[in-house]
């Protein structure tokens, strides 16, 4: 794993007005050292703000069968990168849940994808990542890298959490990363991308 990504300039105040009752003050994450090794379950809202607690999350890339590499803005209503743009979804497994079967999860909830759309879900890469959103919180996480090929590009987004979607060209978006800057991408994707394990 690398730590070149462990920290970045920010705001350390931010989360300042975290509202107690946000849904996800019901929810956990897993909080991890360095090396991704569990030290039990922290609450996901608190994982978020302030300085933030280093956890346990995922970012899966979609593509199809033409190397186009989907992606999918954030919907408005999220807390942090509302309206950025990811490759694909992006989320954290519960206790006890691998990395492979949260991200069927959240493909089939945000996405509508299943799994007999696809079958290579893999693991490809790992990388620890800090950075501070302004005025409103943190991610500081442990990121697994999955990648997936529909065979059946079939979507059905969910309005809560895609605010819209775009087919893009893998090696254009890779080669030629300034001429998206007009599409705010989500951190953790430029990171992967940039690192592009396969």
């Amino acid at each position: 794993m690398s730590s070149e990504d462990a920290a970045a300039p920010g705001d350390p105040s931010g989360g300042a007005d975290a509202d107690e009752d946000h849904e996800n003050a019901l929810q956990d994450v897993i909080a991890v050292d360095p090396d991704d090794t569990e030290r039990g379950t922290v609450n996901r809202l608190d994982a978020h703000t302030g300085d933030g607690i280093r956890h346990r999350a995922f970012t899966c890339l979609v593509y199809d069968t033409d190397d186009r590499i989907l992606l999918a803005q954030r919907a408005p209503t999220k807390r942090l990168w509302d309206g950025h743009w990811d490759g694909t979804v992006a989320s954290h497994p519960v206790d006890g849940q691998s990395q492979a079967d949260a991200t069927e999860q959240r493909l089939e909830e945000e996405l509508g994808i299943t799994p007999d759309q696809y079958g290579d879900l893999r693991v490809t890469d790992k990388f620890e990542y800090k950075r501070y959103y302004p005025n409103e919180g943190v991610e500081w996480e442990v990121c697994s890298v999955l990648k997936v090929t529909l065979d059946d590009t079939s979507l059905d987004p969910d309005e809560a959490e895609i605010g819209g979607m775009l087919w893009v060209d893998y090696e254009h978006l890779h080669e030629n990363p300034s001429l998206y800057r007009q599409l705010r991408l989500c951190p953790w994707f430029e990171i992967a991308m940039r690192r592009d394990f396969s």
